[in-house]
């Protein structure tokens, strides 16, 4: 069994802290212990009204989608979308590296923790993506437009729904060396798209003084047509679920009316 978290703040190892601390990524209150609560789902889920047109043409680019790149680029969602704390990304965390960045010997594990590092929960780098910090929280959104076929977006949709059974719980190490208690549970998301996954992920490093280091991340993709779409809401201790919530829906929302407008520009 684990050792029992200490009622004082924890310390990082120096070699993770010190990048943390450098560009403000490490909470002042430390990082919160396992067994968080099942996040909820919206109160309010808004449907997805996207159906195709009749007599509309056939796609224009190879992986099904009908929309430009500057329509692509319209359905990111954006820091005023959310409100205030949310910015523009001042970068990559650092935690990426020194928490998110490690390897496990259990099997497709290693595919989700790559996906998770490598931001390609579609199975395919983005065709354009966003990134939004939160100043209050240090939490970082990354949301991304999908450049993949529809029926490889539902086969990585598929995957991602058999992580919480064949990842449920798995052990991973740092490129630094700590070792970390990996969780992964499924997520309620808005009724929206055609089809959708969330998941919770949590990764607890364990120094040398048994301390624990938690970083939490909430992952959804969710299918619009024939366009599709990921994000990541992920920090340090137990990330709030409302902005994940909301991207969700904004995001479905706006990527169906942007294909909306671009069948009714052919």
């Amino acid at each position: 069994m684990s050792p029992a978290i200490s009622p004082r703040v924890p310390r990082l190892p120096r070699a993770v802290a010190l990048p943390l601390l450098a560009t403000g990524l490490l909470l002042g209150g430390g990082c919160a212990a396992l067994g968080l609560n099942h996040p909820a789902s919206a109160p309010h889920p808004l449907p997805t009204l996207d159906r195709p047109a009749p007599g509309s043409t056939a796609p224009r680019r190879a992986d099904g989608s009908t929309l430009s790149d500057e329509q692509a680029q319209a359905a990111l969602i954006t820091q005023t979308d959310l409100g205030a704390p949310w910015t523009a990304t001042r970068g990559a965390a650092t935690w990426r590296d020194g928490l998110l960045k490690s390897r496990t010997a259990a099997g497709e594990c290693q595919r989700l923790l790559d996906a998770l590092y490598s931001d390609e929960l579609l199975g395919a780098p983005a065709r354009v993506a966003v990134g939004l910090d939160d100043a209050d929280t240090e939490a970082q959104l990354r949301f991304q437009i999908g450049a993949r076929r529809p029926a490889d977006v539902d086969a990585m949709l598929a995957w991602l729904r058999q992580m919480p059974v064949r990842c449920a719980r798995f052990t991973a190490t740092t490129e630094l060396g700590l070792l970390e208690d990996v969780q992964v549970r499924d997520a309620p998301l808005p009724e929206v798209g055609d089809a959708r996954q969330g998941l919770r992920v949590t990764c607890a490093a364990f120094d040398e003084g048994g301390q624990r280091y938690l970083l939490t991340m909430d992952v959804a993709a969710v299918r619009v047509g024939e366009d599709a779409f990921a994000l990541t809401n992920g920090g340090l201790g137990d990330v709030p679920n409302e902005a994940t919530q909301a991207a969700v829906q904004i995001g479905a929302l706006r990527l169906a009316d942007i294909r909306r407008q671009g069948r009714a520009e052919v």
